[in-house]
């Protein structure tokens, strides 16, 4: 499970929606808490580095990039606990190169758009065995 502030799933949206027609993409920050649930204190948004055309289907976080995430989240006290994307005109499902470039424990949160417009929005876990990814039930606080 991760627990997510009604601010953050809407900012998530309209950084889907500013990205749009490419894919958006960023940290997930927060803490890992005892009973496996994950709370999300702060977004990291980081630009796509995918070269244009593929930006529309794939992104890319360079690693200096993640490693300014890093650093950011322990000058913060937090953890890295998950990334989010935007699948522009497609579904809120990972596909396989989602799958492909995952690792288990963290949260993957993808919010489709269409039309320039957020439709949905879920999170998602690898499985440990990396065969899949399960659904996460998002925890909704104000």
């Amino acid at each position: 499970m991760i627990r997510m502030r009604e601010q953050h799933i809407n900012q998530i949206r309209g950084l889907g929606e500013r990205e749009y027609p490419y894919e958006c993409c960023g940290l997930l920050l927060g803490h890992f808490e005892d009973d496996g649930l994950k709370s999300l204190v702060e977004l990291f948004p980081i630009s796509n580095a995918r070269e244009e055309e593929a930006r529309r289907r794939r992104f890319l976080i360079e690693p200096t990039e993640l490693l300014r995430g890093e650093r950011h989240a322990r000058e913060q006290q937090l953890d890295v606990i998950g990334f989010y994307h935007s699948h522009p005109e497609d579904s809120g499902v990972p596909s396989q190169y989602d799958l492909d470039h995952a690792w288990p424990v963290y949260s993957y949160v993808i919010v489709s758009v269409h039309s320039g417009k957020a439709v949905n929005l879920f999170s998602w876990e690898m499985q440990e065995d990396r065969s899949r990814f399960n659904p996460e039930e998002v925890v909704k606080e104000n």
